[in-house]
């Protein structure tokens, strides 16, 4: 599955020994009042007054949990901003309440003091700052939970932003890890989240993802692939690294700060066209995830700006007029210390997922499903592939804030018609998986504010026929693959029966007849009709299979396809043409 590129530092031993007891003790007495409140009110008064007396108050006290909890982050800081930030990805697992009170928490901690981090600096790089820099501007242009930025000038002239990280901060993150394992392990005992996530294993992922982000030199590798994949590509611009001013808890990287991407009223008087920008942001996002398996998992505001080019660069860099309204611009991305891997299991998944978007087929979204991992073993997939259908016909084509505003008698009647769907909610989200779903869902936000009208479907439809287009080159496997799923289309014709008995079972379809001769002899037409256009349907298929297979030199299975084909044709003329009752 979909890994993050992170791996535990080796710590000191005194470090990795001593934790911050009085910390332990907040984080653990906050986490044990909530727990106590769950059993209250969900196994104890739940028992003595039923669901329905609980069920009325609890909006209200999952709200309350994440405002205290939100609480909480603000004043330690640390690993519980970064855990916020997490739980708020997790719609799967997570009720939304808790979603809608932590979705826009960020990093709201005071600044480290001054002396503090200039003292750090000095132990890093072995100098103080006014000997390291030509200029060294001691405000803070960015206080996170982890580190802090500051703008410098090297003596060769070069402006660089300098991110030192916060003296102590392995022992806090320790601390903390410590005390959310074995909150972890209570969150297990709670059937509703047991059934859909393996919390401890969620837990060790987050931990992974912090010691990554701890670690300045894997960030600075991160940025320099980055650099390589995008060498050549006029539409994104990637921070060069000074690996000499830079070790594990500091970072040198060009600045690069430019308009924050959700800053429009600058993008707008800049020149530049917002739909243009966010069409090029999810072309890049599906590059970077489809074409290079690596991409960057962090795309909130802050990582992101639009740099307009000068007329001179302008001329410099393009032999004709770009091909797009507005001035011409890169997209700056920055901070690399969270990025993805895609595996091979999950690549083949989210082509699947993609290709299902594109060509709105519904039962192939649901293989995406079953082979990204979503689905509970109980699903009944297909009760989802008549959902997927139905969501899809109603969603195509629309732009992302069409679609939020549909109209609730819609919404109402799709619940209603679901309603087992949602009771079971038989979905996860498999645990290293969770970071793609947050970056896209980051992502779509920062679309929509882009261009109000943003419409994904023309982009992903068409990267959806470049991936078929792409594989269709890669040779006779992959062809072959797609022509058995052509043949497959055509033989599943007779099979939808069964499709039709499951609606009978559930009571969705109701057939009255009275059998005689003359609906006997309708029947036997409609049987030969049929077998007619499945014989007819299973030579198209062999045709394009045999064509498939022919053009990528597979010449002799190719042949034979052509044959079949022929065949079947032939079969389904001269049953044409035979005397019917």
């Amino acid at each position: 599955m979909a890994q993050i590129t992170t791996v535990p530092p080796t710590l000191p031993a005194a470090e990795r020994r001593e934790l911050d007891r009085g910390r332990y003790r907040r984080v653990m007495r906050f986490f044990t009042s909530v727990f106590i409140s769950i059993i209250w009110w969900e196994v104890v008064l739940r028992a003595v007054l039923g669901e329905r007396v609980v069920s009325r108050g609890r909006t209200g006290r999952m709200r309350n949990i994440a405002r205290r909890f939100r609480a909480l982050a603000v004043r330690m800081g640390g690993v519980m901003i970064k855990l916020g930030q997490f739980i708020s990805t997790r719609v799967d697992v997570i009720p939304h309440e808790i979603i809608d009170e932590l979705a826009g928490l960020q990093d709201e901690v005071p600044p480290e003091d001054l002396d503090v981090m200039l003292a750090l600096l000095e132990s890093e790089l072995g100098q103080p700052a006014d000997q390291l820099f030509a200029e060294f501007d001691t405000s803070v242009q960015a206080a996170a939970s982890l580190g802090q930025v500051y703008r410098a000038r090297l003596k060769t002239g070069e402006r660089v932003a300098v991110k030192i990280q916060r003296p102590g901060i392995e022992k806090l993150i320790a601390t903390d890890l410590e005390a959310l394992r074995v909150v972890a392990g209570w969150a297990m005992y709670w059937k509703v989240v047991r059934r859909r996530a393996d919390v401890p294993a969620l837990l060790e992922e987050f931990a992974r993802t912090l010691w990554e982000e701890v670690d300045y030199e894997a960030e600075a590798r991160n940025a320099e692939r980055f650099q390589e994949l995008f060498a050549d590509d006029l539409r994104v611009y990637i921070p060069r690294v000074y690996p000499q001013y830079s070790t594990r808890r500091v970072l040198t990287m060009e600045d690069v700060t430019s308009i924050k991407i959700t800053d429009h009223a600058a993008i707008d008087a800049a020149g530049v066209d917002r739909a243009v920008a966010a069409r090029r942001l999810l072309d890049l996002y599906l590059q970077m995830i489809f074409d290079f398996g690596f991409f960057h998992a962090d795309p909130h505001p802050g990582n992101l700006f639009i740099y307009p080019l000068p007329d001179s660069a302008v001329k410099a860099m393009y032999d004709r007029p770009p091909d797009h309204p507005g001035r011409p611009f890169y997209i700056v991305f920055v901070d690399f210390g969270m990025v993805g891997h895609i595996t091979d299991r999950v690549m083949e998944g989210l082509r699947e997922a993609l290709i299902a978007l594109g060509t709105r087929d519904h039962r192939r979204m649901v293989r995406a499903y079953q082979t990204l991992g979503i689905l509970l073993p109980s699903a009944d997939v297909d009760r989802i592939a008549e959902a997927d259908a139905e969501v899809l016909d109603m969603v195509w084509g629309k732009s992302v804030q069409e679609v939020a505003q549909m109209s609730q008698e819609d919404m109402r009647r799709l619940a209603l018609r679901y309603a087992d769907l949602l009771y079971e909610m038989p979905f996860q989200v498999p645990q290293d998986f969770i970071y793609l779903g947050r970056a896209l869902g980051i992502l779509s936000g920062i679309c929509t504010l882009l261009d109000p009208n943003f419409n994904p479907w023309e982009p992903i439809g068409q990267y959806a026929q470049r991936i078929v287009a792409r594989e269709a080159r890669t040779g006779a496997g992959e062809i072959a693959r797609e022509a058995l799923s052509v043949l497959g289309r055509a033989f599943s014709l007779p099979g939808q029966t069964q499709d039709v008995l499951t609606r009978l079972e559930r009571g969705e379809l109701t057939v009255r007849f009275s059998p005689d001769d003359e609906l006997n002899r309708r029947l036997a037409r409609i049987e030969s009709s049929i077998v007619g256009l499945t014989r007819t349907l299973l030579a198209s298929g062999l045709l394009v299979a045999g064509a498939l297979l022919y053009s990528s030199g597979s010449t002799l299975p190719g042949i034979v396809a052509f044959g079949l084909a022929g065949l079947s044709w032939l079969s389904a003329v001269l049953r044409r043409r035979s005397p019917r009752r």
